[in-house]
This record gives structure tokens, sequence and C-alpha cells, in this order.
């Protein structure tokens, strides 16, 4: 379990499966729904409805990137909680993954509303790891 101090912030990333992480950070950006949200240490306590798009931790000279879909993130106490129900490493994003989830949303033949509530999210969800995908 990583330790956030006075200068740090701890980020825990869950998913329904499993902790996908728990590290030490010097800034976190989260993807709202609305926009991006930047955290530091030190950061008032805050809850937000994140939207799909790309987590980005910093620490040091390095950054990580993440793709999340959704969720939300509550800030307190140095601690950054992430919940959602799907993340995965930029890196592990391939044509083939992002294909996939694109197939699966076209495959869907909307006759009602909530079909297209699930259509339409499923390809927003494809658009977003494309764009993290790219970056």
């Amino acid at each position: 379990m990583a330790e956030a101090t006075n200068k740090t912030l701890r980020v825990v990333v869950v998913t329904p499966e499993r902790a996908v992480l728990d590290e030490s950070a010097d800034m976190v950006v989260l993807p709202l729904f609305d926009g991006e949200f930047g955290v530091m240490a030190n950061h008032s306590p805050f809850v937000g409805q994140l939207g799909p798009g790309e987590l980005r931790i910093k620490h040091g000279t390095e950054t990580r990137h993440y793709f999340i879909d959704g969720g939300f993130a509550q800030v307190a106490k140095n601690v950054v909680n992430v919940l959602t129900q799907f993340a995965r490493k930029k890196d592990d994003l391939t044509e083939a993954v992002i294909v996939a989830e694109q197939t699966k949303a076209d495959a869907i033949v909307a006759t009602n509303d909530v079909e297209k509530a699930t259509k339409a999210k499923m390809i927003t969800r494809a658009a977003a790891m494309r764009r993290v995908a790219k970056k």
C-alpha cells in the first residue's frame, strides 16, 4: 500500500474485479464527465462523477496513463480513490481491443431507449479508448 505524505497523494483505482493500482503520486488528473480535474497534495475534499477517458498519474518526471470507463472519484486526506467498471493501462489499449469494443457497439440493433442508450455508451467508450491510445 502506498503512503501519502504532505507533498504526495495516494492513488487507489478499484474495479469490481480487483484493485488495479495503489501508488504514490505528485499529481493526478481525473477525467470527469464534464472535463478534466487536477489534484495535488492537500487538496480540499471532493467527490466527482467520472466519464470515460484518460487518468494521468504523475510522480517525479514520470507520467502513467490509464483508460477508465467512468465511475466516481473521491479526494480526501491526500488519497484519491477511483471506482470504475473498467481500467486499463494505455499501453494495453491495442487496436484489436478498440476494434472489438467498436464492433460490439455496432452489433447492437437498438429498438428501444435502453438499447439506444447502451449502444451510445459503448460507442462513446470506444471513441474514448481510441483518444487515450493515440496520446
